[in-house]
């Protein structure tokens, strides 16, 4: 019974040193693109899903932790390594990323956070929507992955939104505008 009651004693302690990790979109090992798109990309705008557009369930909690913000200048990053777009190109484009659903389990030994968001590069001259591709993406973090709960719960979010961008980018290199 002791043995039992110091054990679980030591998991709470090592929980208490273990701190949530901070909400972080940036996508690693970006490589530059050989299909180039024949276009300049003008701006990039991230918001979310007003109640007749979401597709699923968004926390109301998603523009306090500045999500938006921090998935646009992911994408941004990425966009940047990735030279895809051309620079003075004659043709200018938005890109307008709407976030759809994001599916965080409160609880659980694994946690699956589901995120889809819609992405839509917009000719600015004409308004034309050039690229409208709709995409979902996971991000699932084992309960061998932390201990602590919300640790595992922000780092699914975090995983489900990099794989997002990145199936995003990955798509644009099959894109001919």
């Amino acid at each position: 019974m002791k043995q039992l009651a110091l054990i679980f004693t030591m998991c709470l302690l090592l929980t208490g040193c273990q701190s949530v990790p901070p909400l972080n979109f940036s996508v690693e090992s970006v490589q530059p693109s050989t299909n180039k798109i024949d276009a300049e990309l003008k701006s990039i705008t991230v918001s979310v899903a007003t109640p007749a557009e979401k597709t699923g369930d968004i926390p109301q909690d998603i523009q306090i932790f500045n999500v938006p913000t921090l998935w646009k200048d992911s994408i941004e990053e990425a966009l940047n390594r990735k030279t895809i777009f051309i620079d003075d190109a004659e043709k200018k484009v938005n890109l307008s990323v709407k976030i759809l659903a994001m599916d965080i389990p409160s609880f659980g030994a694994e946690f699956k956070t589901i995120v889809t968001a819609k992405y839509d590069i917009i000719d600015r001259k004409s308004g034309e929507v050039l690229v409208n591709k709709t995409i979902q993406s996971e991000g699932i973090v084992p309960f061998d992955y932390a201990f602590l709960g919300a640790v595992r719960h922000q780092e699914s979010i975090n995983r489900a939104v990099k794989n997002n961008i990145m199936q995003f980018l990955t798509y644009l290199d099959s894109v001919k505008i």
